[in-house]
């Protein structure tokens, strides 16, 4: 143990070290951490302390170890605990063996963790309790060692392990235990601000309450009540216990962020937090409550540093101490979606806009647990994006948890079995001894207030600014050019960028990455927007379809002086109202007028000619007078550069608002007014979505409406009104704003603004902490001197008298006089030369002259540094060895021909090396190697969102496999293939119908957290048992602490996809502003992976416009172990670069599937060899000249890099160290030293194969039976790798082995399950059941005991049938959300869904016998669903932009609905069905048929009567 300990405290000590060194370098941002988690509760109804309480919550606890994440020591886990009421006899009788008399008063209990190697700091941290504690009033009894068994904790663990001491307070003031627990909250308060200033760093308090305790730690779930022997105790009894089970990507243990916090236990990622907090601090100041009093300061700030769960508790439990109902809070801080809804009754519309009226919401995915001592609740976010289901038990018991089956029940005595949908809650008030359901407590919550009178003091100014919003320009064409060119506009950007806009009513779109320099190398004017990068999901938590879910988005705006938060009045919602805060020209001059002297509007330009900080002191005005102007009483502000001319040069906007926006923050003025800009920079979505989120309310682009309107004047919009470009132009901002926001996974625009989320790259610190306070910024760049010098040479040069023309550009497309692209002809034709003839020096000189370009990209500042000693290249390892290293990225047969994509497979696979498929499938034919011996099989197979072809045959036949989780030229978004490219090749390799749109949802749908993603490692790990894993992410801030998390999933490699990839279709603003340099990713990965002791464990791969050995070298010495060659590649293959592969007109045939054009490809997998040869050959050079023999010995060592340019000399600093800082590994390489993969546990399968031998090794016929529990993961995944690599997915007839469970099956049951294998659930199921089902066949249904309704009882969980393929479902219950999501193939019957049901399907046929969720059948563009619509509701929730909706007409479509009917209550024994049938004439006409509109005239059979046919894929558009 003693040895333990010390290899821990080592490990703790080198940890903050290392910790340390990158925070100084700016290499890396704790903030950045991510948590996911298993959460649950477990809740006597009647309100009656019980036993048993206790010991389920500590049994469900050891029943999620599997969302926790593990150090290798086997025995550290990201954090564990419990929440309960407190045991005042177990207290009492402490107290009384010590000779003390109690009083009959509740006892307050504080759990405290102490410095445990400072026992100074213990004493001063006891001083400072007990002075607080006695200077309110109250006495304390004494202290209390908890005792514990630290041998279950593992060495870090152990090392960073507090001293936990509990302190016992009297109330001797003898208040009610409201008042006493309000008090301790205070007390709790002015304690931890005492710590804080004296710098005990390790002191925290976890629970300080006369009500309720936590015990928790950083140790294995299952050990919670061990480590703990108080848990043990009889006299441990409560009402309501809450548990919770961390998964952490980082992995230093750290005591106080395990959970559950004091009010709430939280699984989930607030994504809006950095808002959230901000907005908080200004809410701060007109916080005031009678309940507090003068002590409200004492609570000031709310919101401490932590976790963003942390944080919202803080904000929960104020809210909660200031008289607000526990529900109400839930209902504040995490709406349900309403503002489309109009199913959800008046009453509650009115509770949640004057909830949106007083607070921003806490948005992002979360399943919580929480109490305030009287309520305990389970809630969901809007989105519905964590698993939350309950069991009422027949003894009045409510068990509550991420997974069913967590605790065992008696099912034959089972009440109920539902879940929690989005937006929903359910609650127990433990006073009254009830439990409330969604409905019930948001009736009852609405008609507690009148909301409804309340929200009248609403001004909707929509209509009043709409009502004369006639286009009414007022620039001479002279002057708009000569604005146009101040603002640095070109023709580029108005032929690409606005047109589009207006012609199309959406954002432009691209193709083929982005190989022009990042703003800050440009030499070119780029305006401010450029250096900020959107930031974007990926992993912990899931970004939003904007298009297809735009039901659970709002851009609503208010605007006005916010209210105090913990008031509850009609007073707070005296404000106004837009439904978007883009306005146009005449809408903005509207709702000036509306404002009258309530505005106050500032002059946003400045004279270029007043000095060297003439642009700082005009910023200190506008702050001053926008300051001045809100003490005065303004509840708006205007900023606007309207009056720019000769003589005056505008703000950029994005300062000016930024400015103000921090500085009323600063001064705790923010939340007194709205804060408008009127802006002739403006041009794009991303400017927009700049502004709002540094903190503008409205936005009006004055400009872009004014050039609107000259090409309107000049016929470029053909017969368009005016006001009808302006509109269209507004609504493609507005579409596109969802789409940035959706990127994040944020989807109400209020919690979006001034949340800052974004990335600066290139802007100086300096500025960014005065003007964007806490963006992160890891490499510094220009500040105000070199921006001003920027606008004022464009000022100049737009107001010179001889200006004649804008620019042509250059930036979205290479122009010689523009923008430098590094892709440009002469390159483009040396490549080809040079591989078409095997020219080695042709090779040298294409990369000599990718050396002389202008610095593009970052690694063009770094060079090696010199004095190595060279050795021989003849010294250095072998050209096959180091092609090995070297990939082919991901490109999908759909993005590319067939020709270009088995080309690269062949290639590759000559040489050792390894391609990736993409996203598109692969033909099965490909998977033998061909006469001549040449193999088209892709090694490694990518599983990408939309699953196409994903299936078990595709996922066994690979080396790797690929979870492409964001691409680069458009993280956090999905894709569409258009028809025209849906071939029939295609079509059948992704399962759906030649010429029909294929969407590729945003996220994977069953990766919603970092728990979800280990799950889908380990459901991979079981279909294929020797592929590796490889996980594909996008450069973003805070990369590094995801691929911890990814490494700790089991992982076996990592791959870093810089900013510039992708061939497909992308919005410009995406293709320029999101994701970062692979430079920046490659190297925060590496080191924060370092750091936690994980890097030896997983290989890192980068891809993103590497080209040359030097690139490879670099990246190899930032941390690379795999190089993918990508772009390159097409080049190699006849690639021009004409960036038109959306269009499916490439003219050389490597990016189309029109045949014509594929008959001009000329690519060869020669040509790519030659390209492969010569990086490796380069790279050998390379290491000699350094004397290196091995590329694995220069892997990590950024030491052997320096900056050798540092930018023009407008720049204030542009510094690379945090790049090239270095983290100590310890004892272990910098390097991958994996051999094989990570392995992960075995499931009941290992025991099923064994079982099942005569039917794998004789193809016998089968019946298997086990019991089994939620933690069997994966049920039937291996054994059908077994039968596919033997039989294929066909070779076994139906049934063959049929496999019969009794309990709840884990997660993913019969993923990817083919032919032959039958799994029959007596019991329940969790989530992802039949993902991937290849053939197989599910049936899932209660005990045959059970005395539930089957179609009133949830019994299987989310996601079910994602990318299935082929096979039957069969569910005697209701399915959650996402029920077949992406189904391509799988037939299924279930007697209800949740949400977004049947969305992205483009095969199979569903039948549902109950009622659905909103947004069904969004994006459906295939297959066919039929809905028992027995009480006429369906078409309220269904997404009609895909699908016609109709009744059973005819005789063929009856009959595959009956016959389907009829199967269902055979497998299942469906009471529900049975009755269905017994009545069959009168109920079919009950069901509802949904067709999806692109397949009504591709049908074989038709879905209507002859004399309806005529119209039938028009008429219900």
């Amino acid at each position: 143990m003693t040895h333990e300990i010390d290899a821990g405290q080592r490990f703790k000590n080198e940890y903050e070290a290392n910790r340390a060194k990158l925070i100084d370098g700016n290499a890396y941002d704790p903030a950045e951490e991510h948590d996911n988690c298993g959460v649950g509760m477990i809740v006597a109804i009647d309100g009656k302390a019980r036993r048993s309480v206790v010991e389920l919550g500590v049994e469900a606890l050891k029943a999620v170890w599997h969302r926790g994440a593990v150090d290798a020591d086997g025995k550290t886990g990201d954090g564990a605990g419990i929440h309960i009421e407190i045991p005042q006899d177990f207290f009492r009788a402490h107290i009384e063996r010590q000779g003390v008399k109690t009083s009959d008063a509740r006892l307050g209990v504080g759990m405290i963790f102490l410095p445990r190697n400072d026992l100074e700091g213990q004493e001063r941290c006891r001083t400072i309790v007990e002075t607080e504690i006695l200077k309110m009033g109250y006495g304390v009894y004494g202290w209390r060692q908890v005792p514990i068994d630290s041998s279950v904790c593992g060495e870090k663990a152990n090392a960073s392990r507090p001293e936990i001491e509990q302190v016992i307070v009297q109330n001797t003031r003898n208040v009610d235990d409201d008042r006493f627990e309000l008090d301790l909250y205070v007390i709790r308060r002015r304690i931890e601000k005492q710590a804080l200033a004296e710098n005990l760093v390790d002191f925290y308090i976890c629970t300080l309450s006369c009500r309720s305790i936590i015990y928790k730690g950083m140790f294995l779930a299952e050990v919670l009540s061990i480590f703990y022997p108080d848990l043990t105790d009889e006299r441990f009894v409560s009402t309501f216990a809450i548990y919770h089970q961390r998964y952490s990507t980082n992995t230093f243990p750290m005591w106080k962020l395990a959970q559950p916090f004091r009010t709430l236990a939280h699984n989930g990622e607030i994504n809006t937090v950095r808002g959230n907090v901000n907005w908080m601090k200004s809410h701060e100041t007109r916080m005031a409550h009678e309940r507090f009093g003068q002590t409200v300061e004492d609570i000031k700030p709310v919101v401490q540093p932590g976790s963003d769960s942390a944080q919202m508790d803080n904000v929960f439990e104020l809210l909660i101490r200031g008289g607000r109902e526990l529900p109400m809070v839930k209902t504040m801080m995490m709406p349900q979606s309403w503002s489309y809804d109009d199913q959800t009754p008046k009453p509650v519309r009115n509770m949640y806009a004057y909830a949106n009226a007083v607070m921003e919401a806490w948005d992002g995915p979360a399943a919580i647990a929480c109490t305030d001592g009287n309520w305990v609740l389970a809630g969901m976010d809007r989105n519905g994006l964590r698993p939350c289901r309950y069991t009422i038990t027949g003894d009045g018991l409510l068990v509550v948890g991420s997974e069913t089956g967590m605790v065992k029940v008696d099912e034959v005595t089972v009440v109920e079995k539902g879940r929690v949908g989005p937006g929903q809650m359910i609650a127990v008030d433990m006073r009254q001894g009830r439990f409330y359901r969604d409905v019930e407590i948001k009736n009852w919550l609405a008609n507690s207030r009148p909301f409804g009178d309340w929200t009248r003091n609403i001004t909707v100014i929509d209509q009043l600014v709409k009502a004369d919003a006639v286009p009414k320009p007022d620039l001479s064409r002279d002057e708009l050019r000569r604005r146009m060119l101040t603002v640095g506009w070109t023709l580029e950007d108005l032929e690409l960028i606005l047109h589009p806009m207006v012609e199309d009513a959406k954002e432009a779109v691209g193709s083929m990455g982005d190989d022009t320099p990042i703003a800050v190398l440009s030499d070119k004017y780029r305006g401010l927007h450029h250096f900020f990068r959107q930031n974007f999901s990926q992993v912990t938590n899931p970004p939003i379809d904007s298009l297809r879910e735009r039901r659970v988005m709002t851009l609503r705006t208010r605007l006005g002086n916010l209210g105090n938060i913990l008031d509850e009045d009609e007073t707070q919602c005296r404000m106004l109202q837009l439904e978007s805060p883009v306005l146009t020209t005449a809408e903005f001059e509207a709702m000036r007028a509306y404002m009258g002297d309530t505005a106050v509007e500032i002059d946003c330009t400045f004279d270029p000619a007043s000095g060297e900080f003439a642009l700082r002191d005009a910023l200190k005005r506008v702050q001053r007078e926008a300051e001045d102007g809100v003490r005065g009483g303004a509840v708006h502000v205007i900023l606007s550069d309207r009056a720019q001319g000769g003589g005056r040069a505008p703000i950029p906007m994005i300062l000016a608002a930024g400015g103000v926006h921090t500085h009323l923050v600063r001064q705790q003025l923010r939340t007194f007014t709205s804060l408008n800009v009127r802006t002739a920079e403006c041009l794009d979505v991303h400017f927009f979505a700049v502004l709002i989120g540094v903190g503008a309310t409205t936005v009006n682009a004055y400009l872009a409406e004014e050039a609107i309107a000259d090409r309107h004047a000049r016929g470029l919009f053909g017969n368009m009104a005016l006001k009808d470009c302006v509109e269209r132009f507004r609504k493609a901002i507005d579409d596109g704003l969802l789409k940035v926001m959706s990127k994040m996974g944020i989807s109400i625009i209020s919690s979006y603004r001034g949340g800052y989320n974004f990335e600066t790259v290139g802007l100086s610190r300096t500025l960014i902490s005065e003007f964007f306070p806490g963006m992160t910024s890891r490499i510094s760049g220009i500040g105000l001197v070199g921006i001003q010098k920027k606008v004022r040479d464009l000022h100049e040069r737009a107001w010179r008298e001889d200006v004649v023309a804008l620019p042509v550009g250059g930036f979205y497309r290479f122009r010689k006089s523009g923008e430098a692209h590094f892709w440009e002809g002469e390159l483009i034709h040396t490549l080809q030369a040079a591989v078409d003839s095997d020219s080695y020096g042709l090779y040298r000189k294409f990369s000599e002259a990718c050396r002389k370009l202008p610095p593009i990209n970052i690694r063009d500042l770094l060079d090696f540094k010199p004095g190595q000693k060279a050795i021989s290249v003849d010294e250095v390892e072998s050209i096959t060895e180091i092609r090995k290293h070297l990939v082919a990225p991901g490109i999908s047969l759909g993005a590319l021909g067939p020709e270009a994509h088995e080309t690269l497979a062949i290639a590759m696979n000559r040489i050792g090396a390894k391609s990736d498929s993409g996203e598109g499938g692969e033909d099965p034919a490909r998977y033998k190697p061909r006469p001549n011996g040449d193999n088209a099989s892709s090694a490694i197979k990518q599983v990408a969102s939309g699953r196409f072809g994903v299936t078990a045959e595709y996922l066994t036949n690979c080396r790797e496999l690929e979870i492409k989780v964001a691409q680069g030229a458009k993280p956090g978004e999905g894709g569409q293939l258009p028809g025209p490219k849906v071939t029939d090749l295609i079509a059948r390799l992704r399962h759906s119908t030649p010429g029909v749109t294929l969407i590729s949802p945003p996220p994977h749908h069953d990766i919603y957290s970092i728990e979800d993603l280990a799950q889908l490692i380990y459901d991979l790990k079981q279909i294929n048992t020797t592929a590796s894993v490889c996980v594909k992410l996008v450069a973003r801030s805070g990369i590094g602490t995801i691929a911890a998390g990814v490494a700790k999933a089991k992982a076996d490699a990592i791959l870093i996809s810089g900013h510039v990839g992708g061939t497909g279709a992308s919005p410009q603003s995406s293709i320029k502003y999101a994701g970062l340099p692979w430079e920046m990713g490659l190297s925060e990965t590496n080191q924060v992976l370092t750091l936690n002791r994980l890097r030896h464990r997983v290989k890192l791969r980068v891809d993103g416009g590497i080209r040359t050995g030097r690139d490879v070298v670099i990246a190899a010495m930032l941390g690379g172990d795999e190089f993918g060659i990508g772009t390159a590649s097409l080049v190699a293959m006849g690639c021009i670069m004409v960036r038109q592969c959306h269009s499916n007109t490439c003219p050389v045939g490597v990016c189309t599937q029109d045949p014509k054009l594929r008959a001009k490809f000329e690519g060869s997998p020669e040509k790519i060899v030659n390209l492969f040869t010569f990086v490796a050959e380069e790279v050998r050079e390379i290491l000699a000249s350094l004397g290196f023999k091995r590329l694995i010995d220069v892997i990590g060592r950024s030491d052997l890099l320096t900056q050798v340019l540092r930018g023009d000399e407008t720049l204030d600093d542009l510094d690379l160290n945090p790049l090239l800082v270095q983290a100590d590994p310890g004892e272990y390489p910098r390097y991958c030293t994996l051999e094989g993969r990570n392995e992960v546990p075995e499931t009941l399968d290992e025991q099923m194969i064994r079982d099942a031998a005569p039917a794998l090794e004789g193809g016998e016929k089968m019946q298997l039976a086990y019991n089994i529990r939620n933690v069997y993961r994966a049920i039937g995944t291996k054994l059908s790798s077994k039968i596919t690599r033997k039989y294929g997915m066909t070779g076994l007839k139906p049934g063959q082995i049929t496999v019969r469970l009794r309990g709840s099956a884990g997660q993913s049951l019969g993923a990817f399950a083919v032919q032959g294998l039958k799994l029959e659930v007596y019991g329940d199921a969790n989530d992802y059941v039949g993902k991937g089902l290849s053939g197989g066949t599910i049936v899932v249904r209660p005990f045959t005991s059970s005395p539930l309704v089957s179609n009133a009882n949830t019994i299987v969980g989310n996601t079910v049938l994602y990318g299935a393929t082929a096979g039957r479902l069969f569910a005697a219950g209701q399915a959650a959300e996402r029920f077949a999501v992406r189904n391509s193939g799988a037939t299924a019957v279930v007697e209800g869904c949740g949400s977004n049901g049947c969305e992205y399907m483009t095969g199979g046929t569903v039948v549902i016998l109950g009622a659905v969720g909103d947004n069904f059948a969004a994006g459906m563009t295939g297959g066919m669903g039929f809905v028992y619509d027995a009480d006429g509701t369906l078409e309220r929730h269904l997404n009609l932009e895909n699908v016609i909706v109709q009744g059973v007409e005819t005789a063929h479509w009856e009959g595959v609905l009956k016959e389907l009917v009829e199967e269902h209550a055979r497998e299942t024994h469906s009471a529900h069905a049975q009755r269905i049938l017994a009545d069959w004439d009168r109920e079919v006409v009950k069901f509802k048929q949904i067709v999806p509109k692109e397949m009504v005239a591709r049908l074989a059979h038709p879905v209507r009567r002859a004399d309806k046919r005529r119209g039938a894929g028009a008429g219900d558009d």
